[in-house]
C-alpha cells in the first residue's frame, strides 16, 4: 500500500513536470482523491462569454459530488488560456440546491493558493488550491466561486456541464446569494475538486463523448449514467470510497480533434493526472465511425483503416493505463442504426461490429461493459431498444443511463 502511494506521488509529480499542466508543490499531507471533474476544451464561439462578461465579475459553479471528506482542494484551469489567467478571490461552500445560487453561509470557505486569497495561473496551465477544511458529504453539492478581475485571453470551459453557473458584476464570492445573476449552463475555468479521502479511496474515470457527458440528461438533475454509477457505489458499503470522474466530452472523438482534443491527446490530463485513479472505463468511437462516412460514402479500404486506427488507439490507451497501475475496462459502442445523423449503412455497422470485436477479445482490456448488448434491440441488433432510445437514435434515454449504469459488476472496483 504504502508503496503504491508514493508511486503514484512520484507519477503525479513527474507528469506535472513533464506536461507543464498542473502548477503546484508537492501534495499536502492526506490522500487527496478527486470527486468530481470535467474535461477542459475551448469553448465554440456559441458557448464562450463576452469578455465583458468575465470582466470584475464573480462566477459561481456548482458540482456534484461523488465521494465525500472532511477537507477538499479545487483545481482552477487555464489549459487553453493563452495569457496568464488572474483569480482574484475564491471560495467554496456547500450548496443547498443543485439549481440555485444559494450557499449554506455557515459552510462558506475562502480558497487560497500557496497561502495567498488570489493566484495568476500561467497560460498552458492549471493550479490546485491549498486544502480547506469543509464537510463535504458524498453525493453532495458544492458551490465554488471566482472573481476574475479580467477575462481570460482565451476561455478554458466545459461546455456540456448540464449544470447551471452565476454571474454577478463585482466581488460576491462570499455572498450568500447571487440576485440578479446571469445564468449559463457551462462551466468555465474548473477542472476538479479533490477530497482528503480514506486510505483505501480511489477514483474511477469514465472517458467518452456526448453519452458519457450525458446529452440528454436533466439540466441540474445529475442523472448521467456516471451519476447513478456513483449512487450504486454509494449505496455498497465495501465502495463508499471509489469516486466517479466524468470525463465526457460531447462530439469528441478518439482519432481527430472537434470538439476538444482528441482521445490520445487528452488522455494524460484527463486520466493520468487524476488523483487517486485507479480505473478507467472508455467508451468512445461512435464519432469516428460515423463521421467517416457523414458527408459522402468512402471505399473499404478506407473503412478498414479507420477501424485499425480506433482499435490501435485503444491499445495505445490500454498501454499507458497499465503502465500507470490503472485498470482499463473497455465499453461497447452502441448501436446507431436509427441515426438520422450519421445515417449509417451496413459497411458502418461493420466497422462498429468489429471495433466492438475487438474490445470483447480477451486481453486487449482489463474487462468488457458490453453497452451494446445491453442497448440493442433484439428484433433489430443495429438499432437501440426503443425504451433506452432518447428519440435519435443515437443517444440513450433517462432510462437508457439509469440501465447501463445497473448493469456494471461493481465487482470490478474492489481491490
Amino acid at each position: 500500500m504504502m508503496t503504491n502511494r508514493l508511486t503514484t506521488g512520484l507519477r503525479a509529480l513527474l507528469f506535472a513536470a513533464g506536461a507543464g499542466l498542473l502548477v503546484a508543490a508537492a501534495p499536502p499531507p492526506g490522500n487527496w482523491v478527486a470527486s468530481w471533474a470535467a474535461s477542459q476544451q475551448i469553448p465554440e464561439d456559441r458557448n464562450a462569454l463576452a469578455p465583458a462578461d468575465l470582466t470584475d465579475t464573480t462566477l459561481r459553479q456548482l458540482v456534484h459530488l461523488s465521494t465525500g471528506g472532511r477537507r477538499v482542494r479545487v483545481l482552477v484551469s487555464n489549459a487553453f488560456g493563452t495569457e496568464a489567467l488572474d483569480i482574484g478571490a475564491a471560495h467554496v461552500a456547500r450548496a443547498p440546491a443543485p439549481d440555485s445560487a444559494r450557499i449554506d453561509p455557515a459552510s462558506d470557505r475562502a480558497l487560497t493558493f500557496d497561502g495567498a486569497p488570489g493566484v495568476t495561473i500561467p497560460a498552458g496551465a492549471s493550479y490546485w488550491s491549498d486544502p480547506v477544511a469543509i464537510d463535504a458529504a458524498p453525493l453532495s453539492t458544492l458551490a465554488i466561486t471566482l472573481h476574475l478581475p479580467k477575462p481570460p485571453a482565451r476561455q478554458t470551459s466545459h461546455p456540456g456541464s448540464r449544470a447551471t453557473s452565476y454571474l454577478l458584476a463585482g466581488n460576491h464570492v462570499g455572498a450568500a446569494d447571487l440576485a440578479g445573476a446571469r445564468t449559463v449552463d457551462h462551466w468555465y475555468q474548473l477542472a476538479s475538486v479533490a477530497v482528503d479521502a480514506p486510505r483505501d479511496a480511489r477514483a474511477i474515470v469514465a472517458i467518452g463523448d456526448s453519452i458519457t457527458d450525458g446529452h440528454g440528461a436533466t439540466t441540474n438533475g445529475n442523472d448521467r449514467w456516471t451519476d447513478r454509477l456513483a449512487e450504486r457505489l454509494q449505496a455498497a458499503p465495501a465502495l463508499r470510497s471509489v469516486s466517479v470522474l466524468n470525463h465526457g466530452i460531447g462530439g469528441n472523438r478518439v482519432l481527430q480533434d472537434g470538439l476538444g482534443p482528441n482521445l490520445l491527446a487528452r488522455f494524460d490530463r484527463d486520466v493520468l493526472a487524476q488523483p487517486g485513479v485507479r480505473y478507467v472505463i472508455l467508451l468512445e468511437g461512435i464519432n469516428d465511425l460515423g463521421g467517416l462516412t457523414r458527408e459522402a460514402p468512402v471505399d473499404q479500404a478506407a473503412h478498414d483503416r479507420l477501424v485499425a486506427r480506433i482499435t490501435g488507439a485503444y491499445a495505445q490507451v490500454v498501454s499507458r493505463a497499465r503502465a500507470a497501475g490503472i485498470k482499463a475496462y473497455g465499453a461497447t459502442i452502441l448501436p446507431d442504426g436509427g441515426s438520422s445523423y450519421y445515417h449509417p449503412d451496413a459497411l458502418n455497422e461493420a466497422d462498429r461490429a468489429a471495433v466492438n470485436a475487438w474490445i470483447r477479445t480477451p486481453g486487449n482490456f482489463d474487462a468488457v461493459i458490453d453497452f451494446d448488448a445491453l442497448t440493442r434491440d433484439p428484433a433489430d441488433p443495429r438499432r437501440m431498444r426503443k425504451d433506452y432510445d432518447s428519440g435519435d437514435g443515437l443517444h440513450p434515454s433517462a432510462a437508457g443511463y439509469r440501465a447501463m449504469a445497473d448493469s456494471i459488476p461493481l465487482s470490478l472496483f474492489h481491490r
